[in-house]
């Protein structure tokens, strides 16, 4: 696979500050009601077991999870939308932009003034969306042609390394076969979840567009109905500090 998108992980290592946590249980509690709609039982729907997975490991409290799996019975839950955006930012990198919410004539203008104000702009549908692939995408402890070996064993696409961690692509189907094969393996898995993977990656040369496509990829996040992002960049660490 070509083209992987650090956004992932950038986000990962800058971590979550205590004053937007409520902010972030909030999104993770809208994708647990979203994913408990396929039913309740995480055993039985492996979305909403890789959500709960997702949301302690962001230390979200039980009694959380709990409720917003119960959301399902209620009308705020079957109010939740999924809405997709596409745009471009600076640099001409592609971004999508997952949103739950209950009325999209609120998160529209949200989201387009993100891309406004932080030079970037929304895109009409279909106009970025092919620029990527829905993949299964598991990040997992170790590297290493063993690791590999082990991951392609397991039903595995890909595998990319990132330092002392490794990004493993599946179909989206296999996610969690894969995931429960690497974990019989004795593999330490961090987290799984369906991702958008970009085809291509725009490389960023210069801290100056750095900063930009950060401070834009940082607004858009900070929306409440925003759930996830996707993007295309390939911007060495060097020029992602103190962007």
């Amino acid at each position: 696979m070509s083209g992987h998108s650090k956004w992932s992980t950038i986000k990962r290592q800058k971590g979550v500050a205590d004053a937007k946590r409520g902010a972030v249980f909030t999104k993770l509690g809208n994708q647990i009601a979203i994913a408990a709609r396929g039913g309740t039982d995480p055993v039985t729907n492996s979305a909403l077991a890789m959500a709960i997975e997702k949301a302690k490991a962001a230390n979200m409290p039980s009694s959380n999870i709990e409720r917003s799996i119960q959301r399902v019975k209620d009308k705020s839950a079957a109010d939740l939308q999924e809405v997709m955006y596409e745009g471009y930012g600076p640099g001409g990198v592609a971004i999508l932009v997952d949103c739950a919410t209950d009325n999209v004539n609120r998160t529209l203008p949200e989201v387009r003034n993100a891309f406004n104000k932080h030079g970037g702009a929304l895109a009409e549908k279909g106009a970025v969306a092919f620029q990527f692939e829905r993949k299964g995408m598991i990040r997992a402890k170790g590297s290493g042609d063993e690791l590999m070996l082990i991951a392609i064993d397991a039903g595995a696409e890909d595998v990319q390394e990132e330092g002392e961690e490794s990004i493993i692509y599946t179909s989206p189907s296999d996610l969690a076969r894969v995931r429960d094969n690497l974990k019989i393996a004795n593999i330490e898995v961090i987290e799984a979840e369906l991702t958008y993977a970009p085809n291509n990656s725009v490389e960023v040369a210069d801290k100056d567009t750095a900063g930009k496509i950060m401070r834009l990829m940082d607004a858009l996040d900070d929306l409440d109905d925003v759930t996830n992002t996707y993007t295309n960049f390939d911007i060495p660490e060097d020029l992602t500090e103190d962007s």
